[in-house]
């Protein structure tokens, strides 16, 4: 489903602040595929989700979605084929529009719009049976705005919405780090859900090593802009994250004291 092949990124080439984000990135996707996604601040974690995205185009390389070289095309075209949640709630979701004004927008991703009624009736029975998915009670609230909802419940929603339409690729960038533990175990419970449900092809980027080790059919580890470590199936299951601390301070040569991943 997903190819990026040999894909590099340098920010700010030629001055004192460039930084090579990407050095030559090689990974493949199946259909279906749940890639968790680890490593240290500033390995290229969220770089490789914004390559894929379209967000910064790439310097060399190829990225090609179901077998479309999408490597060139701009961000908007990208977005009919993708899903992504952001790290800040905030993100993904219109604040001052209603949820189910919220999920017409998710529905309609990539289509032509017109000048018909809004939201038919039989697409509100369908927001509503989505919606009590979710446990939250949100189905009850159709017409609330999306800011008055807690951060949880606003991060659920926007799961929601990016898996909507069944994107070819759901993008996560440390879609629970801003939550409190409690509601980052109910969002990743969703997102497990959701994404069993679908048959989704997922990458999903967390600090959180016990997540990276109990999520997901593979597990990835990045450094310095390069894939490290690769693991699926019964090795993956047999991980602890002791191993994953081994393997980074392996690749790190020991600098990894102060590092956010310790503190997950």
């Amino acid at each position: 489903m997903l190819e990026v092949i040999n894909v590099k990124k340098t920010f700010n080439r030629g001055t004192i602040n460039e930084k090579k984000a990407l050095d030559g990135i090689d990974f493949f996707l199946d259909e279906g595929e749940f890639v968790t996604v680890i490593g240290g601040n500033g390995a290229g974690k969220s770089t490789v989700l914004n390559m894929i995205a379209g967000v910064y185009p790439i310097d060399s390389g190829k990225i090609i979605l179901d077998g479309v070289d999408i490597s060139k095309k701009p961000e908007h075209v990208r977005a009919r084929y993708l899903g992504r949640v952001f790290q800040d709630p905030m993100l993904g979701t219109a604040s001052e529009m209603a949820i189910q004004e919220n999920l017409a927008m998710a529905y309609r991703r990539g289509k032509p719009r017109g000048l018909a009624w809004g939201i038919t009736h039989r697409e509100k029975k369908e927001y509503v049976e989505k919606l009590k998915t979710l446990e939250l009670g949100l189905e009850t609230r159709m017409t609330s705005k999306v800011g008055l909802l807690s951060g949880g419940q606003r991060q659920a929603l926007t799961l929601l919405m990016a898996t909507l339409k069944q994107p070819k690729l759901l993008l996560l960038d440390e879609h629970t780090a801003a939550l409190d533990p409690k509601t980052a175990r109910r969002v990743n419970e969703l997102t497990e859900a959701i994404i069993m449900e679908n048959h989704l092809t997922t990458i999903m980027i967390t600090h959180n090593m016990k997540d990276a080790i109990r999520l997901g059919s593979r597990l990835i580890m990045m450094h310095e802009g390069r894939i490290i470590y690769d693991v699926s199936g019964e090795e993956k299951k047999g991980l602890k994250v002791v191993d994953l601390l081994e393997k980074f301070e392996q690749a790190s040569g020991g600098e990894f004291a102060n590092d956010r991943m310790l503190l997950s």
